[in-house]
């Protein structure tokens, strides 16, 4: 290709560069008369921002994949709504982890992320009003449920006002490019788990340590020749650690999927999954009893998952996920009659399906 032709081709992403800033900010315009028309209501709408995301991947024609362009659109947003008031979002810290790429993922750059120690200081920290909002994983496709973040659900008064899907690469971490001389690895217990047949095959012998989350993982690794870890890009970028070996999670289709908690509800977005927390009968066939009127209402169930009640010995309750809003039919109806099956039935929160 000739220098001229390069000019014309640069000269051209100039000028559409000029286009897109005039348009964002146009768009930042309607985005803050929005904000006065609500005068200090809800700001964060997520059926609304799914909506958007959902249709520009419907009208992408490419050349960029339609993640990349949902993921613009997500920074876009975020932007727009900065200007009213950043969000602030608590998750399980410290910098470097999954969950922080998921709280941007869903919120973007603009809003203010606040680590916490523990997946009960996130809960808290959300309860109390210091943040708006929560971001805790809730299970991973390999390694199953997050068992703390279960136990908590139960007691919390916040809802569930989204959920976040995030492909989860784990990679070998450390100060030098080999493996040589390798004398521990940390990382979380979950993503020791996740990478356990990976780990038996190459560092047999070496001593595996669980820490409290893959960034500090990293951040140990940082300090000492002889360890490594086991994180995700973040935390390399954060730590400055070379990727040894890249990809080493067990399961290829390795998913992580967390939950977005709030004190506002989120009303229909036109695709959406709504949580149950229910207690059966304890009788012979309480369970299926209890599933019954989704079934017959024609609600399809995406999640089923017991957990020991607090209250008593071999007492469990049951969390479950179904296709549909509870606002619309069929599953208005199929939670009517669920009340009268159940000892105990709360609704955790309908919210959009994520947008992947």
């Amino acid at each position: 290709m000739s220098d001229q032709q390069l000019k014309q081709h640069r000269d051209a992403i100039d000028a559409i560069d000029v286009q897109i800033l005039e348009l964002i900010n146009r768009r930042a315009e309607h985005a803050r008369h929005i904000g006065e028309i609500k005068g200090g209501g809800v700001m964060y709408r997520p059926e609304r921002e799914a909506q958007v995301l959902r249709r520009i991947k419907q009208l992408n024609q490419g050349p960029l994949p339609d993640e990349s362009a949902a993921r613009l659109f997500r920074e876009i947003m975020s932007a727009c709504l900065s200007l009213e008031r950043p969000l602030n979002v608590a998750f399980l810290g410290p910098l470097g982890t999954f969950t922080e790429s998921a709280a941007i993922k869903q919120f973007g750059h603009a809003a203010l992320l606040a680590p916490c120690r523990s997946i009960d200081e996130v809960f808290r920290a959300t309860e109390a009003g210091q943040t708006d909002f929560a971001v805790v994983p809730v299970e991973n496709s390999t390694e199953g449920a997050v068992g703390r973040t279960l136990d908590l659900l139960m007691q919390t008064s916040l809802k569930v006002c989204g959920e976040v899907v995030l492909r989860i690469h784990q990679h070998l971490l450390r100060k030098s490019a080999t493996l040589d001389g390798i004398q521990r690895v940390y990382s979380h217990s979950q993503s020791l788990g996740q990478c356990h047949e990976w780990l038996n095959a190459h560092l047999p012998h070496v001593e595996r340590i669980p820490v409290t989350s893959n960034a500090e993982a990293a951040r140990l690794a940082s300090l000492d020749e002889t360890s490594a870890a086991i994180a995700g890009e973040a935390a390399a970028e954060r730590y400055e650690l070379i990727k040894v070996v890249a990809n080493i999670e067990d399961e290829p289709n390795n998913t992580t999927r967390f939950l977005v908690l709030g004190q506002q509800d989120a009303p229909p977005s036109g695709k959406d999954k709504t949580s149950l927390l229910l207690t059966a009968k304890n009788q012979p066939g309480a369970v299926h009893e209890l599933l019954a009127p989704l079934a017959a209402s024609g609600v399809s169930m995406s999640k089923f998952e017991s957990r020991p009640a607090k209250g008593g010995t071999w007492e469990y309750v049951f969390f479950v996920d179904v296709e549909g809003h509870r606002d619309i039919e069929p599953v208005r109806t199929a939670l009517d009659t669920l009340r009268d099956k159940a000892v105990m039935l709360r609704v955790l929160g309908s919210y959009p399906v994520a947008v992947l």
